[in-house]
């Protein structure tokens, strides 16, 4: 099993899409395993972005993730971090293909609804910055434990 972070932006939360989102995230066979709403600090949103720092819309993008309320989340399955980015479809909305969550329902390049890593070792990196250990359920192991005693 391979796990993930997500990140569903600004707009995906200003919009209503959350749902919509976690929904085709879950129908699709990732297992949620740690999620939480935050306002994303300069701090944090430096440190997330930290690879695009020297880059000409770097302001603009820790504007707009610090600019309202986010969702972070880490997602596990099969070839997750793939299976994400596959779904998420490219960054600028005008290409991104059909069926894709960016396809369907985002508006621009900059208002893009979703990121998500780009390898196992960035997803490792980045499910760091935004959860504790403890915060991550440990999916499997506390699946059976709650088989075995009940909610």
């Amino acid at each position: 099993m391979q796990r993930t972070l997500v990140l569903l932006k600004p707009d995906a939360v200003q919009r209503g899409l959350v749902g919509r989102i976690v929904a085709r995230l879950e129908d699709r066979g990732l297992r949620l395993v740690a999620a939480k709403m935050l306002l994303m600090d300069q701090k944090l949103a430096h440190r997330h972005y930290e690879d695009h720092v020297d880059k000409p819309f770097f302001k603009g993008l820790v504007e707009f993730m610090t600019s309202a309320p986010m969702v972070a989340m880490v997602l596990e399955g099969k070839n997750a971090v793939e299976v994400v980015r596959q779904m998420m479809g490219s960054t600028d909305s005008a290409k991104a293909a059909p069926g894709t969550i960016r396809g369907d329902l985002a508006l621009d390049t900059r208002r893009n609804l979703v990121h998500g890593s780009d390898s196992p070792e960035t997803a490792e990196r980045e499910i760091a910055l935004f959860f504790a250990p403890q915060e991550v359920l440990g999916y499997q192991r506390d699946v059976d434990r709650w088989i075995a005693t009940g909610p």
